[in-house]
């Protein structure tokens, strides 16, 4: 009966916020669509292109036909917080910065290992507990301001599918002189790609593997994956790639030789973060944590295929001089790093070598806010 009673309250707490986000809901924008005469609406907000039909949400479990007329969230916040811009991780964005980082609820995946399990897994997961905040752009920003943050990240949940709200913030944004940025899975299609363009500055892709067959059980396709990062290229945005090196699952050498390969043909340029699993969520037993030799194995992997930064992750100060950011000219080190926290930065707003004077990729300019590696959440 406990079971039982816990499980029904589960599912009346779900439902009651799910009625409260429907509420603060807005209709899809007309770029992220296909109206169909029999009611349904085919969305293009992520890879899956749900046919969404009325009474019906798509996979994503947040993007709902309302009698024909697809509404997506807006509106609200379901986590806030001023943190640094490493712990994206952007590497080559405004180094030593803090983002100004939102959420929303929901994704259109299911990884076992989802640190944000809390407020992506919302509607997946009864033992998630996240809550939202109403609020508008301009209070999003404002918060940004206050906290001498000079970019703004849609993140924590997956924020392709509240392309939308992002948008709108991101409008508000950019006159204020505000960098934006996504922190996505990269199951992203052309036409949500063209539909943020305007307004965004730089994407990091979570590409979780090189194997298909895993990424199913994610609840992804690969080539939609590979396909975007190439996409995102194309459109001149800024892109770095972030990999868990999750052992038994994605750190297969001849897959991650072949994911090297693949983002060298991209841009070799493109920095590659191959970071520390620690059990978390679903895949707690069973799994161990990815050690600092499991990352030079796979740090020498990228180095084979021709990519010039790569960054071991998440073991802060036991990877060597990993960290740091060297300059693919002349190799001096430019950016002294540990963890978050960024110790020296000899790039200036030129973006130039100090030592070959060679331009460095990324987006760069005089470090603003805090640069203790603190996250400060926002109430």
């Amino acid at each position: 009966m406990p079971t039982e009673l816990s499980q029904l309250q589960s599912q009346q707490r779900l439902q009651s916020l799910k009625s409260l986000l429907h509420q603060h809901s807005a209709p899809a924008a007309p770029e992220l669509i296909q109206q169909n005469p029999d009611g349904s609406v085919q969305c293009f907000a992520c890879g899956h292109r749900c046919l969404v039909k009325p009474g019906r949400d798509g996979i994503c479990r947040v993007r709902f036909n309302d009698q024909g007329t697809l509404k997506v969230p807006f509106g609200y916040v379901a986590g806030i917080a001023a943190d640094p811009i490493e712990k994206k991780p952007f590497f080559h964005v405004l180094p030593g910065s803090d983002a100004l980082s939102f959420g929303m609820l929901g994704c259109d995946f299911h990884c076992g290992y989802c640190q944000n399990w809390v407020t992506s897994q919302m509607f997946r997961d009864p033992h998630s507990s996240a809550q939202a905040k109403l609020c508008t752009p301009k209070q999003i920003v404002d918060l940004a301001l206050q906290h001498h943050a000079p970019v703004i990240a849609s993140t924590y949940n997956e924020p392709l599918i509240t392309s939308e709200w992002a948008a709108a913030v991101f409008k508000e944004a950019k006159p204020a002189g505000l960098r934006c940025v996504y922190i996505s899975n990269g199951n992203a299609t052309p036409q949500v790609l063209d539909y943020l363009r305007p307004h965004l500055d730089a994407y990091k892709v979570d590409l979780k593997t090189f194997s298909d067959r895993n990424y199913r059980q994610l609840g992804g396709v690969l080539d939609h994956v590979t396909t975007t990062i190439k996409m995102l290229k194309q459109r001149n945005l800024w892109v770095e790639i972030v990999t868990l090196i999750v052992p038994t699952f994605s750190d297969d050498p001849d897959d991650l030789k072949r994911m090297a390969a693949f983002i060298a043909s991209v841009d070799p340029l493109i920095p590659w973060h191959i970071t520390a699993f620690h059990p978390d969520y679903k895949m707690k037993d069973g799994y161990r944590q990815t050690t600092p030799d499991d990352l030079a194995k796979v740090h020498e992997f990228g180095r084979q295929a021709g990519l010039k930064y790569i960054y071991p992750g998440n073991l802060p100060g036991r990877v060597g001089d990993g960290e740091n950011t060297r300059c693919h000219h002349c190799n001096t080190t430019v950016i002294q790093r540990h963890g978050f926290h960024v110790k020296q930065n000899l790039i200036k707003e030129d973006g130039l070598c100090p030592t070959c004077q060679k331009p460095l990729p990324g987006i760069w300019g005089n470090p603003s806010g805090h640069r203790d590696g603190r996250i400060r959440p926002i109430p």
